[in-house]
């Protein structure tokens, strides 16, 4: 395992690691710990600041292609559009009370939005995060 890859890569890619390594941690700690505390509430808006800065920085990593492509683009930027409607609509709910869908949104980010591309970035030859683990 080396760091390496991940230190040579662009910016974007660098600062979309360092995102993702803080949701990542934030996330099941979230799912896990007592809610509606203060500690909730700002390691939440600390993963929404991290995912939103995925997102972001996911649009100005465009030179590693992974089909389907559209353009410039693959499945993994429409997942960051998602991404982004998805955390709005779980501060919606939030503001509004609606406890459950909240819930069940940011549930659904930290599985599906988060260790879903997670596990990608590791598991396919090639990719940078691949490369971090199995050092090839």
């Amino acid at each position: 395992m080396t760091i390496e890859p991940v230190l040579s890569a662009p910016p974007a890619i660098q600062v979309h690691v360092a995102a993702a390594v803080l949701a990542l941690i934030l996330g099941p700690i979230q799912l896990i710990l007592p809610k509606g505390t203060i500690r909730h509430r700002f390691m939440g808006w600390t993963f929404v600041f991290a995912m939103i800065v995925i997102c972001i920085s996911a649009f100005f990593i465009l030179d590693h292609p992974v089909p389907p492509r559209l353009g410039p683009f693959s499945w993994l930027h429409l997942l960051a559009v998602f991404t982004l409607v998805m955390i709005w609509r779980g501060i919606r709910a939030i503001r509004r009370g609606d406890v459950a869908i909240h819930r069940q949104t940011m549930i659904g980010l930290v599985l599906g939005a988060l260790f879903f591309p997670a596990f990608f970035a590791f598991a396919v030859p090639g990719r940078i995060m691949h490369q971090v683990l199995f050092g090839h």
